[in-house]
């Protein structure tokens, strides 16, 4: 699925205000499609799937910030647009402090709602290829043995082959094949590539 067309997903209790937005959305091309519940979108939901949701604040049942709750607690990625009305500002201040992509003051333009679907699902996008890059990178560390992993930590420290050599009581000729074995699997052809990998794995483990 992660291959498909990016879909907007609406999720608002308000029938007219679903098809008011599909029908605009589709209007620029925009591929929508709406729920008229949390607990409807959530049981569709599907992880690979690229868009973006356009998600009201309140709602019987399950409320949008709720909604975002459950889905922070799965890991999503998707970008939250909230709508809200005048006073539920403070609640999407809340919701952006918890990952929301942005919100929406009720009534607004047409052209301002476009506006900020096309900016998440660029952002979608863009967490996606993120997402890809690490996972492949991830990869690439996990195919290392052992001592290569051990001979891999010692270069990221800067040491010379003598130390490591020394360190880990092995010839320095063996270190050398060692490390030419890392920089193979790793795909990277300086040192400089290999610390900044694992500096990127960190952040993204630290996230």
């Amino acid at each position: 699925m992660s291959g498909s067309a990016p879909m907007v997903f609406i999720v608002d209790d308000d029938e007219a205000v679903r098809a008011s937005l599909r029908l605009l959305l589709k209007s620029v091309g925009i591929a929508a499609q709406a729920c008229g519940s949390a607990q409807e979108f959530l049981a569709g939901y599907d992880a690979s799937r690229p868009g973006c949701l356009i998600l009201d604040i309140r709602m019987p049942g399950m409320s949008g910030i709720e909604l975002q709750q459950h889905l922070n607690m799965r890991g999503a990625i998707l970008p939250l647009l909230f709508i809200t009305g005048h006073g539920d500002v403070p609640m999407a201040v809340e919701a952006m402090k918890n990952g929301a992509f942005d919100f929406l003051q009720k009534p607004f333009r047409d052209q301002e709602l476009i506006d900020r679907v096309q900016r998440a699902l660029a952002k979608d996008a863009e967490n996606r290829v993120g997402l890809s890059q690490h996972c492949k990178l991830r990869t690439r560390l996990e195919s290392l043995t052992t001592r290569e992993r051990e001979v891999l930590d010692l270069m990221v420290q800067g040491k010379p082959n003598k130390i490591m050599a020394a360190d880990l009581g092995i010839s320095q000729r063996t270190v050398e094949i060692h490390r030419a074995r890392v920089m193979e699997k790793l795909a990277v052809s300086s040192l400089a590539q290999a610390v900044r990998m694992m500096m990127e794995l960190d952040s993204a483990a630290a996230a």
